[in-house]
């Protein structure tokens, strides 16, 4: 009987023990950590660690820790480990100590005009994308999306020009009817390539590769650096540069969690948010070649296409969101004109 309750006080305290564990685990995940004053914030994005996105994560908690002289923790979650991008966005309007990358497709559900940035043939370069959002069309945005528990961190990220990889050869819209293409599970996406004539069929990135092996789609499409990343080029051995969208992406959080963080803080983040987007940029550039020429290395047959066709087809896009304000593509256009 002695052993029997021995066993249980020891059973009682190991039990306790590991709820002041995870207690602790909980205090360190929230914004202020265990040592007094120190802030920490989760990133996470759903690229690989090796892909372009995820180089600048890297950089950013780099060069926001140095500045920080140690206030600052920056925690990297890369491959969708928090989640995926809708639950994390929702984590981050709850008030959790996260930054996601997203992309405005995605925060149409929230404030659909935001939706117009990622629609096809928008602009003809990034700066273009990139000059937009320095507009008070584009602050309107914003305070739309502060009211939604929204708060954008960093505008400047360009995630990529993205490009068609098939099974078979594309070399028009008319090649794509009926081809089951993997899409992000957004209607953006889903709208295009239904304007392509394409069957979109949403589906996580990490599920491209086995779709793809086990014939569920035909193809994907991405930025280069993302279509390696997600070995895509291994069971599909066709990439038309369609650059059927320039991605420009924002880095976002809640404004409860936000309006947490001292000012000083928070100018930190950003600042560095904006040389960590420079660096994400430079790298994808060279990612772009170093991708190319991999793929023209390993057979697989590259086609310059004429886009015209393609362009003329996603006109109907932007008459699919009776959500979106009245005249918004004029607005966007005018304001790209005026650059």
């Amino acid at each position: 009987m002695k052993g029997s309750k021995r066993w249980l006080i020891i059973s009682i305290l190991g039990t306790c023990i590991l709820l002041l564990a995870s207690c602790g685990e909980v205090q360190r995940s929230s914004g202020k950590g265990l040592d007094e004053g120190l802030i920490v914030v989760n990133i996470a994005h759903g690229n690989q660690p090796s892909e372009p996105i995820g180089q600048l994560a890297e950089k950013w908690k780099e060069l926001a820790e140095e500045e920080s002289n140690g206030r600052l923790k920056l925690n990297i979650y890369p491959s969708s480990q928090l989640g995926s991008e809708k639950d994390v966005v929702e984590q981050a309007i709850m008030g959790n100590n996260v930054i996601i990358f997203t992309g405005y497709d995605f925060l149409m559900d929230y404030v659909p005009d935001a939706g117009i940035l990622t629609a096809p043939y928008l602009t003809d370069d990034f700066d273009q994308l990139l000059e937009l959002t320095t507009t008070d069309w584009f602050g309107d945005l914003e305070g739309q999306l502060n009211a939604e528990g929204i708060e954008i961190v960093n505008t400047t990220t360009i995630y990529g020009e993205r490009h068609l990889m098939t099974v078979d050869r594309v070399e028009s819209p008319e090649d794509l009817e009926g081809r089951k293409i993997r899409v992000p599970n957004n209607s953006m996406y889903i709208k295009t390539f239904e304007a392509f004539g394409a069957s979109p069929t949403p589906m996580p990135l990490s599920d491209t590769y086995t779709g793809m092996q086990q014939g569920l789609i035909d193809g994907a499409e991405n930025p280069l650096p993302v279509l390696a990343g997600s070995k895509t080029n291994e069971v599909a051995k066709h990439l038309t540069l369609t650059e059927h969208t320039k991605i420009m992406s924002p880095w976002i959080t809640g404004t409860e969690f936000m309006d947490t963080l001292p000012e000083d803080i928070v100018e930190i983040i950003k600042r560095t948010g904006i040389e960590a987007a420079e660096y994400g940029r430079e790298v994808m550039m060279e990612e772009n070649e170093k991708v190319l020429e991999e793929f023209v290395a390993q057979g697989i047959e590259i086609h310059e296409v004429d886009l015209e066709p393609f362009k003329e087809r996603a006109e109907s896009v932007y008459t699919s969101f009776p959500e979106w304000t009245d005249g918004l593509y004029k607005t966007v256009q005018s304001l790209v004109e005026e650059q």
